[in-house]
């Protein structure tokens, strides 16, 4: 597979869509703003010199409300579309999803005790519970993504299939035990539990964004370092292997950062599917299999997509709004569908 465009022009483009798609996001909702007002709001809360004439509703809005909902949505979509990319290189499958190492599910697994265990205790004080339920799940995913590789190692080695299977195996041990909880969950705790499983980028604030904006940074940094040697292991491990690639270690470095990654986000969003599968295939479509553009590439797609999901989220059923899981499903389950008939013929 060759890129059908050169990296500069793909990254020219795929850069005006995340900045187009970080201005629709800041300008349209429930109420919306002048985009001329939106651009100069922003460029105040950055502390540039614009005048303040008529912008007090439009700073309010933008530094209260959706300045932290557009850079959540930033990070986890990047940060989504990346972890996707590491684990389509590390299984060597372009059908590869982070969720196959458990990381999603043992983080809704987390975000589900403490959701049911909360209430249960009287609820958890509106000061420190957000960062409980975030915590447990990042905990969550963290600690099912450890017992898969661990499950997966034998006589010193990574062996990829067996930490499949026991991936796949863990999501469904931990899918029963979210629907235990469920099962125990009273009415108004049920809808929280079943909102979060559906993602929302819903009350985003600084607070609850340093962290995942801080893990999403590090593992934006780290996983293009490894570009080279992701490349080498198209070609499989031996042959990696031969060229030099330390692919122990390769293999622990990838399913760390997508642990981190993903843990991260949905520990900060909810779970948001697919997104890490769509984003990098049609990546690969465009560039090719060339992980040296594919990582930074799938990052402004991932971050794009899923701004734009959360505009259709919010501007659907105004003044609802869906959970955007909803929305990433109706976009990926089709094109997930289209690549297994495209492979079938």
């Amino acid at each position: 597979m060759t890129s059908l465009v050169k990296p500069r022009t793909l990254f020219i483009g795929l850069g005006l869509l995340c900045l187009l798609a970080t201005w629709l996001s800041l300008a349209l909702g429930p109420v919306s703003l002048p985009l001329l007002d939106t651009l100069r709001a922003a460029l105040r809360l950055l502390g540039l010199p614009v005048a303040a004439d008529g912008l007090e509703q439009a700073e309010l809005i933008l530094g209260q409300i959706r300045l932290p909902r557009t850079l959540l949505g930033l990070a986890v979509g990047g940060v989504l579309a990346l972890s996707g990319v590491a684990m389509q290189g590390l299984f060597r499958n372009p059908l590869a999803d982070p969720g196959l190492v458990g990381v999603s599910s043992g983080a809704a697994l987390g975000a589900a005790f403490a959701i049911v265990a909360g209430s249960a205790l009287g609820g958890l004080p509106d000061a420190f519970g957000p960062y409980v339920l975030s915590l447990c799940a990042f905990l969550g995913g963290l600690g099912v993504t450890a017992l898969v590789y661990r499950l997966g190692r034998r006589n010193g080695r990574t062996h990829v299939a067996t930490m499949l299977l026991a991936g796949i195996a863990l999501t469904a041990l931990s899918g029963s035990a979210v629907g235990l909880f469920t099962y125990l969950a009273d009415d108004a705790t049920l809808r929280t539990l079943t909102f979060w499983n559906l993602g929302s980028l819903n009350g985003a604030s600084y607070a609850r964004l340093w962290p995942l904006l801080l893990v999403s940074a590090g593992v934006a940094l780290w996983l293009p370092r490894r570009a080279r040697e992701l490349n080498a292991l198209l070609l499989g491990e031996s042959e990696a292997a031969h060229l030099g690639v330390n692919v122990e270690a390769l293999k622990r470095e990838l399913v760390f950062c997508t642990a981190l990654g993903v843990g991260a986000a949905v520990a900060a969003a909810g779970m948001i599917g697919f997104v890490g599968l769509v984003v990098p295939h049609l990546v690969r479509l465009v560039a090719g299999p060339d992980h040296r553009v594919l990582l930074p590439a799938s990052v402004l797609a991932g971050a794009s997509l899923l701004l734009l999901a959360d505009l259709v989220a919010r501007l659907a059923l105004a003044p609802a709004e869906l959970p955007i899981g909803i929305v990433t499903a109706f976009i990926g389950a089709p094109f997930f569908l289209y690549l297994l008939v495209r492979g079938r013929a």
